[in-house]
């Protein structure tokens, strides 16, 4: 297989995974401050929760490229630093630390133990720590496990020993901890189960009397070496381990969690036992046993307790009480065990208890939830259950226990952090009209499911919105003296009126300011230490502390058209196209530079950069011309107002901004000059502080309006407000230092300048028509807003109205009661009041039911109404698999909606009695469904599709072709074209492309002459399709189950042999090749992303942007998919890339290459997310990369953005 390619493409994450599959807690900046490490899909994710105002943010975020198994924090005896280990699928153990000065992870340790790849005896697949940091241990699922001595050397720096063995064949892991035995040796515990008797029996009695047992490894510090020193077999469902504190804290030891049942185990102790309380309700099944899924152990003074975890997302707080000696003293014996309902949060892979009195959820599905604790749970009377009520044989029975769910009472929600984890479809629509095009997807299970609407900007949280009388022109703010902290007046410019508001407790107008109010405000300033100016269009008022007034008449029959100020300098252009030039003198008074200076045409604005730290004044005075020019004059006191350079433009400027931003290229701040054109495109342009100079010219399209530019301040880092048709914020990336250009989620404003108050410190003011907004930015680091509809089941597909902006999901949840069935359990006459409780989905769940389905289909309106306008269940146990809209010609090309359902469906082995494929008529525009009928098919029908005014579907491994009947639908054409069940379908014209559940695409046409379905093309590799569209004609990208991206090609010849007019007898005689269709496809690139691609489409994402392909991951990635034009660009990427890789190699170890070429070497694809590494290198390296390709260090840069910025956000 060439791994050349005529195609490329560069592939880029526009949304990282949500999904976090471990989070750890510690003080990883060595502050007293905790910090949450969190793993999603390859990236580590390090987050600060703020008590004060329980949000969480994130700091920092790094892509590993590798597979993040595991992760563990551990901290060396005496040191208040936590170090973070990383087990993940590099065959390498790999310690890193947080350096919070430079805002990165540091590796420290990398030590390589095995084959790369996640393998079954290749460890890194568990890891565990000594409480105190001596030492962690890895194992893998079957025989190995090593252990490394972590130490400190002479230098007080972290070392690993050389890793000491303790394996055991035929054994299997099932869960690993380390034991709290204080300063004793550590001791490791896990669960293992020995299959080596059960291997060899045939006749399957060794496997019935197989046994599981906890085993204790010791690590001997004195000998050096590891081992077993206590087994004990415990119940054979136990699933976790958890540590109990020992030392002085607690008796130390394991609780070990199984079905139905918790269990403490020490080599030292009695067991202890109590059953995992069960839910009482109408609608509860009493015998289903619970198992634990999550837990967090939390170590308070002298006492201890663990919040564990249901599968129904019910939290249990599980304590440990001690026997007491004659003085109430506890000794170290343990006495019972207690167990209690707690509360009860959605179902998590990770939980965190932080210091501070919150709890982090980590939820499996849908956002992240972090909560504060209101108590603990000690004094309600909430029944409490203790293992003296229970047997602590495993084996002989006991009477299970029940309690009532309630609401939260003990913790209580702050922040829900958005995550779209199970992002099971999605489709790009523009339905708000707006530049650019929306994502809507549906992502979430169960009853946490929504359908969400993703788009491009910042979020915008409004403080004030107040109406004026008349719409203003302009507003500025101002402090009366330099320094003030916060601002005083809000000054509003009118046509021909100025309006003053001071801003206190309340702001209200004054009239004693100096401010001549009688004509309109070009610019407002701040001047020196405490005077004041106001820019008006015939002069200048220099307003001093005691309210004098200083006026500066402009030259008679000419007038002010445009102004610029800082706190020391002053300039003005006249109407006659003269620029007049201010400076502030010792005394604090204005003084007029002699020469005027004549521009060639009107000048339309001017700017002034702020005065830099320590100096007296900016050097450069930027002047826009209507003759489409920028020109720099010198203010430098021997060559004042003298050009330095011109810059030409395509449009007349209409805005001017000065300022020095954050910059990744220099690793400083460098100066920039934004420009505004009349056209309403943005430019950024860098002016060189010593020779005046413009370079490096980057163009942006805001909008149809022209371009207005303000000089604000976010997060204390200087940005631009544009102003067009809507507006948009310039800003340094907080993580990269990159220049990001974002619009903000909010109503166009004509006008914007910073406002700060006691109540808003950093804020923005605009005006919007007559309405005067202050408002705030609080969150850089997504510029992806989210807005969430809930929805019923977990939804499986979406299909958008054809005209109307309405979609229809469909939802469907396994072993859950259908709505019918819970209506009749709770209308049972038998049922007690206390069991008739309905507890809301959303926070409880579903009640479970084995082998029943329950299920909808939803209409929703994400525009104007933002939610489900109906809901139609499905009953008799039928789940809705797919949907499709398909206009009949056989009745006038009206619309329909298609629904293909199954019944009675087993998802593992895959069985289903039968399928039904439901018509639905749109009503009302769309907004209700009519059910006309449904056709009874032998399997359930996975794909639906409309092909040539009919219906096209996939039942099992039959292709077929429906027309609408009166009662039924009805078959026109059917053929076997897959070898087990068709999962997908595409089609442009006659030809359709059909996804196989494991044996990827076959091409086939459709001979409408014959009536006949040909299949002439199919793949040589076996896909385990998950998603397809069509790219063109011949080309098809399609995503597989264990991650990958594809792209396959037909052959031109086969391609024009299948067209030809005819019969397509010629087809149909053809010689199969190798048991298939007699053609093969070609495979033009591959990559793998390390996600389950679940949507795949051809799209734009904004306006005037080029088609890429967008694909949505089950983690909530999502990702694009960019053609290159030229070669000469893929060979900068290649050679990019292929520096990277060794200059910038991925943290845990991994080999970027191998990595992304997990399944089939990487083919025809450029890495995106590692060429975008290249902003955060140090700026030697990024020097020598740069001389290496023979470009500057900003080219580089700008190639890379512009490789984003021109298709996606």
């Amino acid at each position: 297989m060439a791994t050349t390619s005529s195609m490329f493409m560069y592939s880029l994450t526009i949304q990282p995974p949500s999904a976090i599959t471990q989070a750890i807690l510690g003080q990883f900046a060595g502050t007293k401050e905790q910090q949450i490490v969190t793993a999603s899909g390859s990236r580590i994710i390090l987050h600060r929760p703020d008590p004060a105002q329980g949000k969480i943010t994130t700091i920092l975020s790094q892509d590993v490229f590798g597979i993040v198994r595991s992760l563990a924090a551990f901290r060396l005896a005496g040191s208040s630093k936590d170090f973070i280990i990383i087990g993940s699928d590099s065959g390498r153990i790999t310690i890193i630390e947080y350096v919070p000065s430079q805002n990165r992870f540091n590796r420290l340790h990398l030590e390589t133990f095995g084959k790369s790849g996640i393998r079954r005896v290749i460890p890194g697949q568990y890891l565990a720590v000594d409480p105190k940091g001596r030492a962690c241990l890895t194992a893998s699922v079957e025989k190995n496990k090593l252990v490394y001595v972590l130490n400190r050397n002479a230098q007080a720096e972290l070392t690993i020993s050389s890793p000491l063995e303790a394996h055991k064949p035929q054994t299997l892991v099932f869960a690993l901890v380390g034991l709290d035995v204080g300063y004793e040796n550590p001791i490791f515990a896990a669960l293992e189960v020995d299959y080596g008797d059960s291997d060899q029996d045939p006749t399957g009695q060794a496997f019935e009397e197989l046994e599981k047992s906890l085993v204790y490894y010791e690590l001997d510090l004195g000998l050096n070496h590891v081992v077993r020193k206590w087994t004990d077999p415990v119940d054979r469902t136990a699933t976790m381990l958890f540590q109990v504190p020992g030392g002085a804290d607690g008796p130390s030891g394991v609780l070990v969690c199984g079905e139905d049942n918790i269990t403490y185990r020490h080599s030292n102790q009695d067991a202890f036992r109590v059953a995992i309380p069960r839910r009482r309700g109408a609608t509860e099944d009493p015998q289903r046993k619970r198992f634990i899924t999550a837990g967090v152990m939390h170590k308070m003074r002298g006492a201890f307790f663990f919040l564990l975890q249901s599968e129904d997302g019910d939290l249990f707080k599980v304590t440990l009480e001690m026997v007491e000696d004659d003085n109430g003293q506890p000794t170290g014996e343990v006495k019972r065990l207690k167990i209690k309902y707690f509360d009860t949060v959605p179902l998590a892979s990770s939980l965190c208890i932080l210091k501070s009195g919150f709890l982090f959820v980590a939820s499996e599905t849908g956002n992240h939830h972090f909560y504060q604790f209101e108590k603990l749970g000690d004094d309600d009377d909430e029944k409490e259950f203790d293992s003296d009520s229970f047997p602590a044989d495993p084996i002989e029975p006991y009477t299970p226990v029940y309690f009532y769910p309630r609401s939260s009472e003990n913790v209580n929600l702050v922040e829900s952090i958005d995550a779209m984890n199970a992002l099971l479809d999605c489709t790009v629509a523009n339905l708000t009209d707006g530049d650019a095009p929306q994502i809507y997807s549906i992502c979430g299970t169960g009853a946490r499911s929504t359908f969400r609407t993703l788009k491009h900007g910042l979020e915008v949280s409004e403080i004030v919105e107040s109406e004026l009388p008349s719409p203003p022109v302009a507003v500025w703010t101002t402090k009366i003296t330099r320094s003030d902290q916060y601002d005083a007046y809000i000054i509003l410019s009118f046509p021909n009126a100025t309006l003053v508001l001071s801003i206190g407790e309340t702001v209200e107008e004054v009239t004693d300011t100096g401010f001549l109010s009688s004509s309109s405000t070009l610019a407002v300033q701040q001047l020196g230490e405490d005077a004041l100016i106001q820019v008006h269009p015939k002069g200048i008022r220099h307003i001093l502390a005691d309210r004098k007034v200083n006026e500066w008449p402009a030259p008679q029959h000419r007038s002010i058209v445009a102004a610029t100020t800082n706190e020391r300098q002053v300039a003005v252009a006249l109407s006659s196209g003269e620029i007049v030039y201010f400076e502030m003198d010792a005394d604090g008074s204005l003084a007029e530079y002699d020469e005027k200076r004549e521009m060639s045409g009107t000048v339309t604005c001017l700017s002034l950069g702020e005065v830099p730290e320590g100096r007296m004044r900016s050097q450069y005075l930027a002047v826009g011309c209507d003759d489409s020019t920028v020109r720099i004059l010198s203010l430098d006191p021997d060559s004042t107002l003298e050009n330095k350079s011109v810059q030409a433009l395509t449009s007349a400027p209409s805005a001017l901004c000065i300022m020095p931003m954050a910059d990744s290229s220099s690793g400083g701040s460098t100066l920039y000059l934004h420009i505004g054109l009349y056209s309403g495109v943005y430019l950024r342009t860098v002016l060189d502080e010593v020779t005046g100079e413009l370079s490096d010219t980057r163009t942006r399209f805001l909008g149809p309006k022209p371009a207005k530019l303000f000089r604000v301040s976010i997060k204390g880092q200087p940005a631009v407000l544009a102003l067009s048709s809507r507006p948009w914020l310039g800003y340094s990336d907080p993580q990269s230092r990159v220049f990001m250009l974002t619009p903000l989620n909010y109503a166009g404003l004509e006008w914007g300048c910073n406002f700060s108050s006691e109540q808003c410190p950093e804020g923005l003011v605009g005006i919007q028509k007559t309405n005067l907004r202050i408002f705030s930015i609080e969150k850089l680091a997504n510029n992806l807003l989210q807005e969430s509809i809930p929805l019923a089941h977990t939804p499986r597909q979406l299909v958008k109205h054809p005209d109307q902006p309405l979609f229809y999901v469909i939802g469907s949840d396994n072993n859950v009661l259908s709505q019918s069935t819970k209506a009749r359990l709770l209308g049972d006459s038998s049922v007690v009041n206390g069991d008739a409780a309905v507890l809301p989905p959303e926070e409880f769940g579903y009640p479970r039911g084995k082998g029943h389905w329950a299920s909808c289909i939803q209409i929703v309106d994400p525009v104007s109404a933002k939610e489900t306008l109906q809901s139609i269940q499905l009953d008799n146990n039928e789940a809705a698999v797919s949907l499709a809209t398909v206009s009949f010609s056989s009745q006038d090309d009206e619309t329909f909606l298609v629904v293909g359902t199954g019944k009675d469906m087993i998802v593992s082995p895959r069985s289903a009695s039968s399928g039904f494929i439901h018509v639905y008529r749109f009503q009302d525009d769309g907004k209700e469904l009519e059910f006309i009928h449904k056709t009874k098919v032998e399997e359930p029908p996975i794909a639906l599709l409309g092909f040539q005014g009919r219906l096209l579907a996939g039942v099992g491994t039959d292709l077929r072709i429906f027309d609408l009947g009166m009662k039924q639908l009805l078959r026109k054409c059917q053929a076997q074209v897959v070898p087990n069940i068709i999962v997908g379908l595409q089609t442009q014209g006659s030809r359709i492309i059909v996804s196989d559940v494991q044996e990827s695409v076959v091409y086939v046409v459709y001979k409408f002459q014959e009536n006949r379905l040909i299949p002439f093309a199919d793949d040589t590799v076996p896909r385990w399709t998950t998603c397809t569209t069509m790219v063109d004609y011949e080309t098809v990208a399609g995503g597989d189950k264990f991650g990958n991206l594809w792209l396959l090609r037909c052959p031109q010849k086969a391609s024009e042999e299948a067209d030809e007019d005819g019969s397509g007898a010629h087809l149909i005689h053809e010689r199969q090749y190798l048991q298939g269709a007699p053609n093969r496809l070609a495979l033009m690139s591959h990559f793998y992303p390390q996600d389950i691609p679940t949507s795949l489409q051809k799209t734009q994402l904004v306006a005037g942007g080029r088609d890429v392909l967008l694909w949505s991951g089950l983690q909530g990635t999502l990702g694009i998919l960019v053609p290159f034009v030229s070669r000469e660009d893929v060979d900068f990427f290649q050679t990019l890339e292929q520096h990277l890789r060794s200059e910038d190699a991925p943290l845990a170890g991994r080999d970027h290459l191998i990595y992304r070429s997990y399944y089939v070497p990487v083919k025809g694809v450029i890495d995106g997310d590692l060429c975008e590494r290249y902003s955060l290198l140090n700026s030697d390296k990024k020097q020598m990369i740069a001389g290496e390709l023979d470009r500057s260090v900003r080219e580089i840069e700008r190639k890379i953005s512009d490789m984003r910025t021109r298709v996606a956000y």
